[in-house]
């Protein structure tokens, strides 16, 4: 579905990544872990076609997203989604914020449709929303502003609203990092929601039992690229590259 070869980026004369590959597959979820400070964030900007590589490719269904117009790659950049790890939510209902990711990934031909029809909210729109709502637990919540959600209320609607314009592929950045055991849950539960659905997952995070719980494959990302990527199994308890097993085991510090 998406596919990182061989890519490099780097900001000045900092390397941050170089020569990496990898790639997601419709309805898997890949995690990516790692410390802080190698790339985590800087490949999921690559894998969400907002960053272009130095060198190396970033394609989603074998078309090359820097080889096109800007125009195709706008169209490509749609069917991915991205949850940031704090959310960042507009001063309205949990609604309108839900509703927000659908209009504007819509295109331009669709939302003129819908003037000269004089749909200002089709009932599609509205049972997208709900439907993502229910995913996390929050459709009580659905006329609520959102600037009165707690932390983790906030980030169960962040991920709604990626998850209600159906991506094909979900990038998730220490969706989890700030919260407590129960809306980790819930954001865990949708991540395998979104699997089900078919839509492939990406997800960085510092939480190795996260990565165990959640992912299909596991991609170990340190300061040499990714050491390692393999089945969730495999990588936690036979890694085949020594780097690996220090990192898991704590004996690789940064």
């Amino acid at each position: 579905m998406l596919r990182v070869a061989n890519a490099s980026r780097s900001y000045g004369d900092e390397t941050v990544l170089r020569n990496l590959s990898i790639e997601v597959g419709s309805g898997e979820v890949v995690a990516v872990i790692g410390p802080s400070g190698v790339g985590k964030t800087t490949l999921l900007r690559l894998l969400a076609l907002s960053l272009e590589p130095d060198e190396g490719t970033v394609a989603l269904d074998g078309t090359d997203a820097w080889a096109v117009d800007a125009a195709e790659r706008r169209a490509l950049r749609r069917r991915v989604g991205m949850v940031f790890q704090e959310a960042s939510l507009f001063d309205a209902s949990v609604a309108r914020n839900v509703e927000y990711g659908l209009r504007v990934r819509r295109s331009w031909r669709d939302r003129l449709h819908d003037e000269v029809a004089g749909l200002v909210r089709s009932n599609g729109v509205a049972d997208a929303v709900h439907e993502a709502l229910d995913v996390v637990g929050l459709t009580q919540k659905v006329v609520q502003q959102a600037d009165s959600l707690s932390g983790g209320e906030a980030q169960r609607v962040s991920f709604a609203r990626a998850l209600a314009y159906e991506p094909d592929v979900l990038l998730l950045d220490e969706p989890t990092s700030d919260l407590d055991p129960r809306n980790t849950a819930v954001i865990e539960d949708a991540i395998g929601e979104a699997r089900d659905r078919g839509i492939g997952v990406v997800a960085a995070t510092h939480d190795m039992h996260q990565a165990e719980r959640v992912a299909d494959r596991v991609a170990v990302l340190l300061d040499d690229g990714i050491t390692e990527i393999g089945p969730t199994e495999r990588i936690f308890e036979d890694p085949s590259d020594e780097r690996t097993r220090k990192f898991i085991s704590g004996e690789l510090v940064y």
